[in-house]
């Protein structure tokens, strides 16, 4: 509305008039409305073509019986659970609604004016939502240029150039979210402990039971060697209960008693609790999912190798590729317009321009029968263009 008042709009915390909204994987329900499609399929937002385990389904759907209740403020079943998985004492765990929450409760309690956070160019979209909000600084640290090894990932020395008597919290997320890097164990055990042991260091493990890398580190084993380290989880991935946005953060009791006095009551609703906690005994849903994904992975990984497309090589449940080097044609197919096209022919993948990599498209890893459509697709959508051009 260009005659609301500006007066009214500034007063708005400064960092929250800097920011961008976070922006989602386009809805099917959106793509149906906008060109009437239907038969779509969504490779955007890095979801389980699996689904949720049926125990979990099943539990969730007996939690409705409750729904005029309160859910367990404590949560504390699920906490009990999670710290028998990670040997650890309840007091360990905080629930978070997603592991974003988790996120958010870190940047709340530890950041504000005068205080900066850390993280990697092209990192998740989250870390510089929750630092602006808070009123701090962002430090970018530049990632591995093009064409050295994990290529767009984390490139720790540029991460601890990044860091000052100002830092209060570096963000690291392992693997990363859109690139598919990863850190190895020595690096970033090193990493942390050369920090201040006052900086605050959060590993985000979002996409963890996917790496199937022998140097791949479970960071929650170092909560007892440091006391500054907190790990996030999600069940949104590979536990496949992205709609009911349940998550969880690690840390030492100290550190969990201070993500506590900032969490809302009730942030973990009645129903995830349920089915985070029946799927956590599932095990054999994951493994399924886990054994889909690496299937799906190399079969993605092949067919863009084959096509000639620049991809980053990943170990998580999505790739992204670049649509503009292919066959020797060039660099003259951009990720917006391949999108675009890409959504016509009903198949919706993520544009990650707003990760500072304008010119790369992700998709996700799904079914081997999606996986071949989506492929089709963009033969479809890069026959056309080569034809244009």
């Amino acid at each position: 509305m260009s005659d609301y008042p500006a007066e009214i709009l500034q007063q708005a915390l400064p960092g929250v008039q800097r920011l961008q909204p976070y922006q989602p994987g386009k809805p099917v329900s959106e793509l149906e409305r906008e060109l009437g499609l239907s038969d779509i399929i969504k490779l955007a937002s890095n979801e389980n073509p699996l689904g949720a385990s049926p125990a979990a389904l099943s539990a969730a759907r007996a939690a409705l019986d409750a729904l005029h209740r309160y859910p367990d403020g404590n949560g504390f079943a699920l906490r009990q659970a999670l710290a028998q998985q990670h040997d650890r004492d309840i007091d360990w765990i905080t629930l978070g609604n997603g592991s974003n929450d988790a996120l958010e409760l870190i940047a709340r309690v530890f950041l504000g004016p005068g205080r900066n956070a850390v993280f990697s160019e092209h990192a998740f979209a989250v870390y510089p939502i929750v630092t602006c909000v808070c009123g701090a600084q962002a430090r970018v640290a530049t990632a591995i240029p093009a064409g050295q090894d994990q290529a767009y990932g984390h490139d720790l020395q540029a991460m601890a150039a990044q860091v000052n008597e100002d830092t209060a919290v570096v963000f690291i997320a392992n693997p990363n979210n859109p690139t598919g890097t990863w850190l190895a164990s020595g690096p970033l055990k090193s990493f942390i402990g050369d920090l201040d042991p006052r900086i605050i260091v959060v590993v985000d493990e979002a996409y963890f039971e996917y790496v199937d890398q022998p140097d791949y580190p479970d960071t929650s084993l170092w909560l007892d060697e440091f006391p500054n380290l907190i790990v996030t989880r999600t069940f949104s991935k590979a536990h496949g209960l992205a709609a009911l946005r349940i998550g969880c953060a690690l840390a030492r009791p100290p550190l969990t008693d201070l993500l506590n006095r900032v969490r809302q009551p009730f942030n973990c609703n009645a129903i995830a609790q349920a089915a985070a906690l029946a799927s956590l005994k599932d095990t054999v849903h994951i493994q399924n999912s886990v054994r889909s994904n690496k299937a799906g992975l190399a079969q993605l990984g092949q067919s863009l190798s084959d096509r000639g497309l620049d991809f980053i090589p990943s170990v998580g449940n999505f790739i992204s590729f670049h649509p503009g080097v292919a066959q020797g044609t060039g660099r003259g197919f951009d990720g917006q317009t391949v999108y675009e096209a890409l959504l016509r022919e009903g198949v919706i993948v993520r544009p990650v321009g707003n990760y500072g990599l304008p010119d790369y498209l992700r998709v996700t890893v799904s079914t081997q029968a999606e996986n071949n459509r989506f492929i089709t697709a963009l033969d479809h959508v890069l026959d056309k263009a080569r034809a244009v051009k």
